[in-house]
């Protein structure tokens, strides 16, 4: 754990920047440390940046102390960007990631929103970016052993909308892809060797429940775990 913050009282400040656009004093009420070598700030008691220990000698943040503006313009408009920059090109050179995912990777590091959409917006205009590719490219990898409620429950949770969730499916169709979750339910069964002439109720209430949380039709759930019979326990 990090050493306790440093704070002061606060005092009656406005923030870096008034609704006329002219800059307000900014005086540093907190410095928490992350680590050794970076640390959060906080101005007029609101957090504003993280910080390595270096740039607060060069910048000459001091807790108590007013941030000038030139400083200030410099670490917001200059510093912080270019880092978030190269963390998000960093980030898309080991794997593909959606507009939220690097949204979220970006918020964890600290940096703060206009920074974040400064780097998001660069990324995005070298193409680097594209939830409705990265939409499609996951269709494809998990077509043949995901239900489609479970692949739009990932996508969703990855933080593709519902509009371009349903482009990528229609463009998956007319590249000829199909699904048949029967046949997915089938190997399913197989490989957990569940066999249907000879499986009890405990069996088959296990297997239904599994396949159902798997987003598998309810209809082909039936018929792969009952046969042509029903059951009212299903």
């Amino acid at each position: 754990m990090g050493q306790r913050p440093m704070t002061i009282q606060h005092r009656n400040l406005k923030h870096p920047q008034n609704e006329r656009g002219s800059f307000e004093s900014m005086l540093i009420t907190q410095i928490e440390e992350l680590s050794k070598s970076r640390s959060r700030i906080f101005i007029d008691e609101e957090f504003a940046f993280v910080l390595y220990k270096g740039e607060l000698r060069s910048f000459r943040i001091r807790l108590g102390e007013e941030l000038s503006e030139e400083c200030y313009c410099r670490i917001m408009g200059e510093l912080l960007p270019k880092r978030a920059k190269l963390r998000t090109m960093n980030l898309l050179k080991s794997r593909e990631y959606t507009v939220k995912q690097l949204h979220d990777k970006l918020r964890e590091g600290g940096y703060p929103e206009k920074v974040i959409e400064e780097a998001l917006a660069y990324v995005a205009g070298f193409h680097y970016t594209d939830d409705l590719r990265y939409a499609l490219n996951f269709i494809r990898r998990h077509e043949g052993s995901r239900s489609r409620r479970r692949i739009e429950q990932d996508l969703l949770g990855k933080g593709i909308d519902r509009l371009t969730l349903e482009k990528a499916w229609t463009e998956w169709g007319e590249q000829g892809g199909s699904q048949n979750e029967s046949r997915m339910v089938g190997e399913l069964l197989a490989k957990k060797g569940f066999d249907q002439e000879t499986a009890g109720q405990k069996e088959r209430q296990k297997m239904y429940g599994f396949l159902m949380r798997k987003g598998f039709s309810g209809d082909v759930v039936r018929r792969a775990v009952l046969g042509g019979g029903l059951c009212e326990d299903f």
